[in-house]
């Protein structure tokens, strides 16, 4: 791993997390925060585990299911509280100044965007960064729609930024992100969706922590752009608690799972000897096209480099408004989960300690998940039979715990939109429950899946 800092002036690293000041409204958050965690620790110990110790003893050929379920709750009870400290005390890094700025080339690959893909290269042409360090990558993967008449009329539009590139036919989004990469010139290589667009400080903002020399990738924040209807409404939700808690507390410890492609920025002199493995990376006998971003994020993990996230980088991107739709894209994003995840396995074993420690309890508890999700809702079946109260207490259960998450998301916007989370939950369970199954059996599938 390189030892240079793009800035050398300022070389230092900063601090990932620390105390600043804060205001009245974040320091009741923090309070009911604390009131809530207490609240879900007592229900966890004085009613869910008297109750399940009933069934075993009732029914002794449940205790397969009882019993892990009770030591993955314990578990996650002290990985939530350890976040909750971490998310707390996450501060973002400072922003690059406009005379400090690294060359950046930022890279948006398109497939059958239309008219998208002109908002989200405008939104890179007119973000405060120096114009004579700054070279926009467009990428037409092989559209069959209008998308590369709009991706000419950028160029037009900003000719001295814009360099319009293209497939004749389809090849994928890590094709099209190579492409990108091979003409990239700038120190610093940002990967943004074309479906999304980028505040005016985003850049700035990306470029911040890469005077760390160990940092190779700076996840941004992911918004949706589209906040109308249903499934929009309850995403959004879901993005700031995936973002703002969860990338933060990861942010801490130099491990960002996932630096999202909807707008990551990457150190070009950390990825270029990646590049080759990355395009070409196979898992199971068949080449992988999708999960790019998770697979660069891994790549940059075994080499050394730390991965930290910065959420004043804000990027709005299109998400699903329809089921279907929504169903592609989670399928998709849980294949690529599925396979990275089994990476990560072995990488986790380089990383430096503490960070491994906390890494591999992280992501047991996490993953361990599945299992005794899909057992509890067996259990759930089995014990209806014997208390039909049983699914109403379940339901209230969703949405006391789902209520107390969604109190990290007051802290990123003080409206009721937090509400929309609360419905995710129960939304999730009921209409969702078969995607992660799916992607396990299906996870060579390969494809877009956007469209």
């Amino acid at each position: 791993m390189s030892n240079e800092a793009l800035d050398p002036a300022a070389a230092a690293p900063e601090a990932r997390f620390g105390r600043a000041a804060v205001d009245p409204f974040d320091a009741l958050l923090y309070a009911a925060v604390a009131v809530a965690l207490l609240a879900v620790l007592a229900y966890d110990f004085t009613a869910l585990v008297p109750r399940f110790t009933d069934i075993v003893r009732q029914h002794e050929e449940l205790r397969l299911f009882v019993y892990p379920s009770l030591l993955w709750l314990t578990m996650g009870a002290v990985l939530l509280v350890f976040r909750t400290l971490l998310w707390m005390f996450y501060r973002p890094f400072a922003p690059a100044t406009l005379d400090q700025a690294p060359p950046l080339s930022v890279v948006i690959p398109a497939y059958n965007e239309g008219a998208m893909v002109l908002r989200s290269i405008a939104s890179v042409a007119e973000a405060d960064y120096p114009k004579e360090r700054l070279q926009i990558l467009v990428v037409d993967d092989g559209s069959r729609d209008d998308t590369w008449s709009h991706i000419q009329a950028a160029a037009r539009r900003y000719p001295q930024l814009v360099t319009p590139l293209r497939h004749e036919r389809n090849l994928g989004k890590r094709a099209a992100l190579a492409l990108g990469f091979a003409n990239a010139a700038g120190k610093i290589i940002v990967t943004l969706d074309s479906d999304s667009v980028i505040e005016r400080g985003a850049l700035l903002a990306l470029a911040g922590p890469f005077r760390d020399p160990k940092v190779g990738a700076v996840a941004g924040k992911v918004l949706v752009y589209n906040r109308r209807g249903l499934i929009p409404r309850m995403l959004h939700a879901r993005y700031v608690l995936s973002f703002d808690f969860l990338r933060s507390a990861e942010s801490a410890f130099g491990n960002v799972f996932c630096c999202p492609g909807a707008l990551t920025a990457l150190r070009a002199a950390a990825i270029r000897p990646l590049i080759a493995r990355w395009k070409t990376q196979r898992f199971l006998g068949a080449t992988c096209t999708i999960g790019e971003d998770r697979a660069m994020t891994n790549y940059l993990l075994e080499a050394g480099y730390d991965t930290v996230y910065q959420n004043s980088a804000v990027v709005r991107t299109l998400v699903p408004d329809r089921y279907r739709k929504l169903c592609k894209m989670l399928l998709r994003w849980d294949r690529s989960y599925v396979r990275e995840e089994l990476r990560f396995a072995r990488i986790v074993w380089k990383r430096p300690w503490p960070t491994r420690w906390i890494a591999l309890y992280d992501r047991l508890v996490t993953n361990l998940r599945y299992p005794i999700y899909y057992a509890s809702l067996f259990l759930l079946v089995r014990m209806l039979a014997f208390d039909p109260w049983t699914l109403a207490r379940m339901l209230g259960a969703v949405g006391f715990m789902s209520a107390c998450n969604m109190l990290y998301f007051l802290r990123s916007e003080r409206s009721l939109g937090f509400l929309w989370g609360v419905v995710y939950s129960y939304f999730a369970m009921f209409g969702l429950f078969w995607i992660f199954p799916y992607a396990v059996l299906t996870v060579r599938a390969r494809g877009w899946l956007t469209r």
